[in-house]
């Protein structure tokens, strides 16, 4: 006999329903905090956005917090993915594929108010592992400008001093596309990933020891 925790309802099997319904709560989560900002997703909200219980809520989170950072890890892991993959597909140099990278970013951030907002906050005190995951993506970048910069540029250097160099413009373009964002940058998206691109490229290129 099969088991009621597996038995599928119309053609859906358990394991795809538990999917499911674990979608629908990252998305609700995800738009309350994109439209009213952190301090407004609660368990029992993200529920009623989602058409379930509490019950389902912690068949897959133990709390909110660990909900709120679910959703960064997913927003964290959207954006990479399509910077890796911009720029991997762009054709010509480093810097060609640095804007191109750079500008699939910021096109995506600047069409989805919701990520928009939530990458603004994780840096909020509301919950202090947000910061460590804002902390964790520009690290992330920066792994990628060591392992990758000196084969894209065709320059022999020093380790230890890219990877001081990558946190540096790492640091920097993060703070223009800030600013960007916060209309205190008038660029278009990209002109701006053009700007970053060139920056980071001049600073290994040239300040190199």
């Amino acid at each position: 006999m099969m088991n009621t925790a597996t038995r599928s309802y119309g053609g859906v099997s358990a394991t795809e329903r538990r999917a499911d319904r674990r979608a629908r709560l990252l998305a609700a989560a995800r738009a309350t905090w994109g439209e009213s900002g952190i301090g407004a997703v609660t368990v029992r909200g993200v529920c009623k956005t989602a058409g379930l219980t509490d019950r389902y809520f912690y068949e897959h989170f133990a709390n909110r917090e660990e909900l709120l950072l679910t959703v960064a890890d997913e927003v964290r892991d959207d954006m990479l993915s399509t910077m890796v993959r911009a720029g991997v597909s762009a054709d010509g140099p480093a810097e060609h594929k640095l804007r191109a990278a750079l500008q699939a970013v910021l096109e995506i951030v600047a069409a989805d108010r919701n990520i928009h907002r939530i990458v603004s906050t994780l840096d909020s005190g509301d919950l202090p592992e947000l910061a460590q995951r804002r902390h964790d993506v520009l690290a992330m970048i920066a792994d990628l400008v060591v392992e990758n910069a000196p084969a894209a540029l065709g320059i022999t250097v020093e380790p230890a001093w890219l990877r001081r160099a990558a946190l540096f413009i790492t640091g920097g373009v993060n703070q223009l596309i800030e600013g960007w964002l916060a209309g205190a940058i008038d660029m278009t998206s990209a002109e701006l990933a053009a700007e970053c691109a060139r920056m980071c490229v001049s600073v290994i290129e040239n300040t190199q020891p």
